[in-house]
Protein backbone atom coordinates (compact mmCIF):
# COMPACT_ATOMS: atom_id res chain seq x y z
CA UNK A 1 0.00 0.00 0.00
CA UNK A 2 1.74 3.35 -0.99
CA UNK A 3 1.90 6.13 1.51
CA UNK A 4 -0.52 8.04 -0.27
CA UNK A 5 -3.35 5.70 -0.17
CA UNK A 6 -2.62 4.73 3.19
CA UNK A 7 -3.29 8.70 5.10
CA UNK A 8 -6.60 8.86 2.00
CA UNK A 9 -7.95 5.53 3.41
CA UNK A 10 -7.01 6.31 6.93
CA UNK A 11 -8.59 9.72 6.70
CA UNK A 12 -11.83 8.32 5.41
CA UNK A 13 -12.31 6.23 7.56
CA UNK A 14 -11.46 8.84 10.41
CA UNK A 15 -13.77 10.98 9.11
CA UNK A 16 -16.84 8.55 9.07
CA UNK A 17 -16.11 7.29 12.21
CA UNK A 18 -16.80 11.04 13.61
CA UNK A 19 -19.62 11.94 11.71
CA UNK A 20 -21.28 8.93 12.92
CA UNK A 21 -20.65 10.13 16.67
CA UNK A 22 -21.57 13.70 15.66
CA UNK A 23 -25.27 12.33 13.48
CA UNK A 24 -25.99 10.46 16.87
CA UNK A 25 -25.84 13.55 18.77
CA UNK A 26 -28.33 15.02 16.50
CA UNK A 27 -31.34 12.39 15.66
CA UNK A 28 -33.41 11.20 18.29
CA UNK A 29 -34.71 7.97 17.06
CA UNK A 30 -33.38 5.17 18.19
CA UNK A 31 -33.13 2.88 15.41
CA UNK A 32 -31.12 5.57 13.56
CA UNK A 33 -28.80 5.75 16.49
CA UNK A 34 -28.79 1.72 16.48
CA UNK A 35 -27.84 2.42 12.74
CA UNK A 36 -25.13 5.32 12.79
CA UNK A 37 -23.62 2.88 15.59
CA UNK A 38 -23.27 0.08 13.40
CA UNK A 39 -21.97 2.40 10.54
CA UNK A 40 -18.97 3.68 13.43
CA UNK A 41 -18.48 -0.02 14.29
CA UNK A 42 -17.87 -0.73 10.40
CA UNK A 43 -15.80 2.14 10.04
CA UNK A 44 -13.71 1.61 13.39
CA UNK A 45 -12.91 -1.96 11.54
CA UNK A 46 -12.03 -0.04 7.99
CA UNK A 47 -9.58 1.68 10.70
CA UNK A 48 -8.15 -1.43 12.00
CA UNK A 49 -8.02 -3.05 8.65
CA UNK A 50 -6.22 0.29 7.17
CA UNK A 51 -3.34 0.41 10.09
CA UNK A 52 -2.97 -3.81 9.45
CA UNK A 53 -2.69 -3.49 6.07
CA UNK A 54 0.23 -0.92 6.39
CA UNK A 55 2.11 -2.20 8.61
CA UNK A 56 1.53 -5.99 7.68
CA UNK A 57 0.40 -7.21 10.83
CA UNK A 58 -1.98 -10.12 10.06
CA UNK A 59 -3.04 -10.40 13.38
CA UNK A 60 -4.09 -6.38 13.35
CA UNK A 61 -6.26 -7.34 9.89
CA UNK A 62 -7.51 -10.55 11.90
CA UNK A 63 -8.69 -8.27 14.72
CA UNK A 64 -10.52 -5.79 12.13
CA UNK A 65 -12.56 -8.39 10.82
CA UNK A 66 -13.54 -9.34 14.63
CA UNK A 67 -14.19 -5.86 15.34
CA UNK A 68 -16.48 -5.60 12.01
CA UNK A 69 -18.18 -8.64 13.20
CA UNK A 70 -19.41 -8.02 16.69
CA UNK A 71 -19.75 -3.75 16.30
CA UNK A 72 -20.75 -3.46 12.51
CA UNK A 73 -23.34 -6.56 13.20
CA UNK A 74 -23.74 -8.32 16.50
CA UNK A 75 -24.28 -5.72 19.09
CA UNK A 76 -26.30 -3.56 17.10
CA UNK A 77 -28.28 -6.98 16.13
CA UNK A 78 -28.67 -7.05 20.16
CA UNK A 79 -29.59 -3.40 20.62
CA UNK A 80 -32.28 -3.54 17.87
CA UNK A 81 -33.56 -6.33 19.65
CA UNK A 82 -33.33 -4.41 23.41
CA UNK A 83 -35.09 -1.45 21.69
CA UNK A 84 -37.90 -3.83 20.20
CA UNK A 85 -37.97 -5.58 23.80
CA UNK A 86 -38.15 -2.24 25.58
CA UNK A 87 -41.08 -0.52 23.33
CA UNK A 88 -39.23 2.53 22.91
CA UNK A 89 -38.13 3.84 19.46
CA UNK A 90 -37.64 7.33 20.14
CA UNK A 91 -35.44 9.17 22.20
CA UNK A 92 -37.30 11.29 24.83
CA UNK A 93 -36.29 15.16 25.36
CA UNK A 94 -32.81 15.24 26.03
CA UNK A 95 -30.92 17.71 28.92
CA UNK A 96 -29.61 19.38 25.90
CA UNK A 97 -31.04 20.35 22.70
CA UNK A 98 -30.01 19.64 19.20
CA UNK A 99 -28.49 22.57 18.21
CA UNK A 100 -26.61 23.14 21.40
CA UNK A 101 -25.52 19.45 21.58
CA UNK A 102 -24.10 19.87 18.18
CA UNK A 103 -22.38 23.36 19.61
CA UNK A 104 -20.61 21.31 22.23
CA UNK A 105 -19.42 18.63 19.79
CA UNK A 106 -17.48 21.64 18.23
CA UNK A 107 -15.89 22.61 21.30
CA UNK A 108 -15.17 18.79 22.24
CA UNK A 109 -13.06 19.04 19.07
CA UNK A 110 -11.83 21.55 19.77
CA UNK A 111 -10.41 20.58 23.24
CA UNK A 112 -9.37 17.11 21.80
CA UNK A 113 -6.89 18.67 19.46
CA UNK A 114 -5.85 21.28 22.48
CA UNK A 115 -5.34 18.27 24.15
CA UNK A 116 -3.46 15.62 22.20
CA UNK A 117 -0.95 18.53 20.42
CA UNK A 118 1.74 17.42 22.74
CA UNK A 119 1.13 13.66 21.34
CA UNK A 120 0.89 15.01 18.13
CA UNK A 121 4.19 16.72 18.07
CA UNK A 122 6.40 13.92 19.67
CA UNK A 123 5.65 11.67 16.60
CA UNK A 124 3.78 13.29 14.02
CA UNK A 125 2.57 10.15 11.63
CA UNK A 126 -0.19 9.71 10.04
CA UNK A 127 -1.99 8.08 12.13
CA UNK A 128 -0.84 9.94 15.24
CA UNK A 129 -2.46 13.08 13.33
CA UNK A 130 -5.63 10.87 13.12
CA UNK A 131 -5.69 10.87 17.86
CA UNK A 132 -7.29 13.62 17.84
CA UNK A 133 -10.65 12.60 16.05
CA UNK A 134 -10.66 9.36 17.85
CA UNK A 135 -10.48 11.44 21.10
CA UNK A 136 -13.29 13.44 20.13
CA UNK A 137 -15.20 10.37 19.33
CA UNK A 138 -14.70 9.31 22.57
CA UNK A 139 -16.15 12.66 24.63
CA UNK A 140 -19.17 12.78 22.07
CA UNK A 141 -19.88 9.12 23.44
CA UNK A 142 -19.26 10.36 27.02
CA UNK A 143 -21.75 13.32 25.98
CA UNK A 144 -24.59 11.10 24.67
CA UNK A 145 -23.89 8.80 27.93
CA UNK A 146 -24.58 11.85 30.34
CA UNK A 147 -27.07 13.98 28.09
CA UNK A 148 -29.80 11.33 26.92
CA UNK A 149 -32.91 9.88 28.78
CA UNK A 150 -33.55 6.41 27.76
CA UNK A 151 -31.53 3.95 28.94
CA UNK A 152 -30.92 2.21 25.24
CA UNK A 153 -29.26 5.55 24.37
CA UNK A 154 -27.17 5.61 26.89
CA UNK A 155 -25.69 2.56 26.27
CA UNK A 156 -25.50 3.41 22.47
CA UNK A 157 -23.22 6.39 23.74
CA UNK A 158 -21.27 3.74 26.32
CA UNK A 159 -20.12 1.58 22.86
CA UNK A 160 -19.40 4.40 21.10
CA UNK A 161 -17.15 5.82 23.57
CA UNK A 162 -15.51 2.45 23.58
CA UNK A 163 -15.38 2.14 19.98
CA UNK A 164 -13.33 5.82 20.42
CA UNK A 165 -11.14 4.26 23.10
CA UNK A 166 -10.51 1.39 21.10
CA UNK A 167 -9.62 3.95 18.10
CA UNK A 168 -7.17 5.76 20.21
CA UNK A 169 -5.64 2.70 21.11
CA UNK A 170 -4.77 1.43 17.67
CA UNK A 171 -3.27 4.78 16.43
CA UNK A 172 -1.14 4.91 19.21
CA UNK A 173 0.25 1.68 19.65
CA UNK A 174 -0.39 0.53 15.55
CA UNK A 175 -2.69 -2.34 17.32
CA UNK A 176 -2.98 -3.94 20.76
CA UNK A 177 -2.40 -7.73 21.46
CA UNK A 178 -5.10 -10.17 20.46
CA UNK A 179 -6.14 -11.01 23.85
CA UNK A 180 -6.30 -7.66 25.18
CA UNK A 181 -9.34 -6.70 22.29
CA UNK A 182 -11.08 -10.27 22.83
CA UNK A 183 -11.15 -9.69 26.15
CA UNK A 184 -12.63 -6.07 26.07
CA UNK A 185 -15.12 -7.16 23.15
CA UNK A 186 -16.33 -10.18 25.32
CA UNK A 187 -17.05 -7.37 28.44
CA UNK A 188 -18.58 -5.44 26.23
CA UNK A 189 -20.65 -7.93 24.71
CA UNK A 190 -21.62 -9.87 28.08
CA UNK A 191 -23.04 -6.02 28.97
CA UNK A 192 -25.18 -5.78 26.28
CA UNK A 193 -26.78 -8.77 27.06
CA UNK A 194 -27.07 -7.92 30.35
CA UNK A 195 -29.26 -4.95 29.08
CA UNK A 196 -31.26 -6.53 26.70
CA UNK A 197 -32.87 -9.25 29.73
CA UNK A 198 -32.89 -5.84 32.20
CA UNK A 199 -34.97 -4.13 29.34
CA UNK A 200 -37.20 -6.84 28.88
CA UNK A 201 -38.02 -7.26 32.92
CA UNK A 202 -38.07 -3.76 33.28
CA UNK A 203 -40.59 -2.88 30.26
CA UNK A 204 -43.05 -5.74 31.56
CA UNK A 205 -42.39 -4.23 35.10
CA UNK A 206 -42.94 -0.78 34.54
CA UNK A 207 -43.75 -0.04 30.61
CA UNK A 208 -40.96 2.26 30.30
CA UNK A 209 -37.45 3.07 30.09
CA UNK A 210 -37.30 6.74 30.64
CA UNK A 211 -34.87 7.01 33.71
CA UNK A 212 -36.61 10.24 34.74
CA UNK A 213 -40.16 7.83 35.60
CA UNK A 214 -37.67 4.92 36.92
CA UNK A 215 -36.29 7.91 39.20
CA UNK A 216 -40.04 8.63 40.13
CA UNK A 217 -40.67 5.44 41.30
CA UNK A 218 -37.60 5.64 43.32
CA UNK A 219 -38.76 9.16 45.04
Amino acid sequence: MSETLYVQLLNLACSALLLSGILALWRRDLAAIVRLFAVQGAALAALVAVLGLHESHVETIVLAAGIAVLRAAVLPLLLRRAMRAGGAFRETEPLVNVASSLVAAALLALLSFAVTRPVVALSPSPATRAVPVALTVVLLGFFVLVTRRRALSQVAGFLMMDNGITAVAFLTTSGVPLIVELGVSLDVLLAVLVLQVLTSRIRAAFGDGDLDDLRELRD
